[in-house]
């Protein structure tokens, strides 16, 4: 059940077993539908989650009624609304599964306990904050200037294998195209 995020964790920091079996202690697995709602707008955000199969997205809705996704984390990837998480304010978006998904589940309180706990889950959480501001980052400023083509290319280059686990419709929200547009330029690729 662990094993994926062992792999994880030992990929950023050296962690003895002992450290791991404390921080295995305080996460559980949770079982999804496609398309659950993990966390509502509005809603304070309360946990955090590792993706051990499937995927989750964090998108909000605009005020047309169209989705715009921010973020999605795929299998032996950590995801929640981070702004929710760690200000314990209301969230401005939803977490949700992308497919039938397990997650190992920690809650907050447990999150930071770890990070004041174990030096080598701190810095865990410090590459989990450092991805949040780089990703933030390369779509507010990475993608200004792109033509759709560019967009395309460059999430196939950082990303590969996001067009093959995500659909049509959730990939062109997240790069900022249509549906179509999206479709006529993976033809021409």
């Amino acid at each position: 059940m662990f094993k994926l995020l062992e792999h994880y964790l030992k990929s950023i920091a050296d962690i003895d077993q002992r450290s791991l079996d404390t921080i295995f202690s305080k996460f559980s697995l949770i079982k999804t539908s496609r398309n659950q709602i993990l966390l509502d707008y509005d809603e304070v955000c309360k946990n955090h989650y590792f993706v051990n199969k499937g995927g989750v997205r964090v998108y909000t809705v605009t005020r047309e009624g169209c989705e715009s996704i921010r973020y999605f984390a795929l299998q032996g990837e950590f995801g929640t609304a981070l702004p929710s998480l760690i200000e314990q304010k209301p969230a401005f978006e939803y977490l949700q599964t992308i497919e039938k998904s397990e997650l190992l589940t920690i809650s907050r309180a447990d999150f930071y306990l770890l990070v004041d706990q174990i030096p080598a889950f701190a810095l865990v959480y410090r590459r989990i904050l450092e991805k949040g501001f780089i990703v933030a980052q390369k779509r507010i400023y990475g993608f200004q200037g792109l033509t759709a083509m560019e967009k395309v290319i460059w999430i196939k280059s950082h990303q590969p294998r996001f067009l093959l686990r995500v659909s049509n419709k959730m990939a062109a929200s997240y790069l900022g195209m249509s549906p179509s547009t999206l479709s006529r330029i993976k033809a021409k690729l």
